[in-house]
């Protein structure tokens, strides 16, 4: 696995703060007055023969910025399949949803606790988000649901079926139930590689660090050194209606091949 050397003290750090974190303030302010002023009446419109929604351009436009007030520079590799499409990626930071938003406005599926996030969870919610408490049998039928119910109706969803976020670049396993509803709604199931690197190098620790929580690891990555943000679309999986967990599988090599070779 192609990995960054650990970095030596970064004395520009609390310069980056002092511009960064005016920065960021200002653009939450701005998405509480987008969602307010145009996505809340917006939101629901859909993709039409491959042309986006004002409202979804105005999503990866708010999120693109934003990964440029974290010094990210957001890239694309590979082409998005148009809505609907369930898309399943890989989960390694607290901005995992503005990067991929940054390509493809979706719904994503996000636990509940963010609902109750001041500010955040007002912006995911406008945003479309499905929320799942886990461990509740009835929530993820709830949740399922709803999935359904948004593909059948041409809005894309996003979904990290891995279940919670990896630490050192570890891919973990694929719940296979989540693809169910790409099945149930018969849309295609694409694979996503998120992946951050520096030089070409896969840098596997700018996300979450073993024992970070929310507020530290979005003060460590606020104050990092530019890195690209990449986001590899892969090749679609095929629908196996008798083999779900295949299809897991199946998604897992696909973005655990990405991840490994720059050239993905």
């Amino acid at each position: 696995m192609d990995t960054a050397s650990t970095p030596a003290p970064d004395p520009w750090r609390p310069v980056r703060y002092l511009w960064r974190v005016p920065l960021l303030l200002l653009h939450i302010l701005l998405g509480i007055l987008l969602c307010a002023l145009i996505l809340s009446w917006n939101r629901h419109r859909v993709m039409v023969h491959g042309r986006e929604p004002f409202a979804h351009r105005m999503i990866r436009w708010w999120s693109t910025v934003l990964m440029r007030i974290f010094g990210l520079r957001s890239v694309r590799i590979g082409k998005p399949l148009p809505d609907p499409v369930l898309f399943v990626a890989n989960h390694t930071s607290l901005i995992d949803i503005e990067l991929l938003h940054s390509q493809r406005a979706a719904c994503f599926v996000a636990k509940a606790e963010i609902a109750g996030w001041p500010l955040v969870g007002w912006l995911a919610a406008n945003g479309g988000t499905i929320f799942h408490r886990r461990g509740s049998n009835h929530s993820l039928a709830a949740v399922m649901q709803a999935m359904v119910e948004r593909l059948r109706g041409g809005r894309s969803v996003a979904v990290f079926p891995e279940g919670g976020t990896g630490h050192n670049g570890v891919l973990k396993v694929f719940h296979a139930r989540i693809f169910q509803a790409a099945l149930d709604a018969q849309v295609p199931v694409q694979p996503v590689a998120l992946r951050f690197a520096r030089n070409g190098r896969r840098v596997i620790d700018a996300g979450f660090r073993e024992g970070e929580h929310f507020m530290g690891n979005l003060l460590r990555m606020l104050g990092e050194a530019p890195l690209d943000a990449e986001v590899h679309f892969l090749t679609p999986v095929p629908a196996m209606p008798d083999a779900r967990r295949r299809m897991a599988e199946l998604s897992r090599e696909r973005i655990g091949s990405a991840l490994d070779d720059a050239h993905a």
